[in-house]
């Protein structure tokens, strides 16, 4: 859950970040397809699969906080409507700040050694690898 401090800097949870990170720059983005995107992106790294009871209830806490904001599309079907998602400033604001911080984190790892003997992957080109 996001936390907000006194100083107005936002601390996000890894689910909100990602959610953040995938709705950045994109079109309003209804809840199902945010789901198989995000998915999709976590299959590749073998990140086990969100599921539906995380994701509506983390969107909407993210609307209350007015990370992002929520609109009923027009009915697909009879009777049912998608409910569209997009960033709003404050969660870019949030989302550019946290991802700002994790970066610098991941210059330090950059070509040093893990346990294993595999060289670091480096944060930031795992970001950029999952999420472009």
């Amino acid at each position: 859950m996001a936390k907000h401090r006194d100083n107005g800097v936002i601390i996000l949870s890894a689910l909100e970040e990602d959610l953040l990170t995938l709705l950045l720059g994109r079109e309003p983005t209804y809840g199902l397809e945010i789901l198989e995107l995000l998915n999709q992106k976590r299959r590749t790294y073998e990140i086990p699969d969100l599921k539906i009871g995380s994701l509506y209830p983390t969107l909407k806490r993210m609307e209350e906080q007015k990370l992002i904001t929520g609109e009923w599309g027009e009915a697909v079907a009879e009777s049912t409507r998608r409910r569209y998602y997009k960033i709003t400033a404050d969660g870019e604001v949030a989302i550019t700040r946290t991802q700002a911080y994790r970066r610098e984190l991941s210059r330090q790892t950059e070509g040093q050694s893990i346990p294993d003997g595999k060289q670091a992957f480096g944060l930031s080109k795992l970001i950029s690898a999952v999420f472009n």
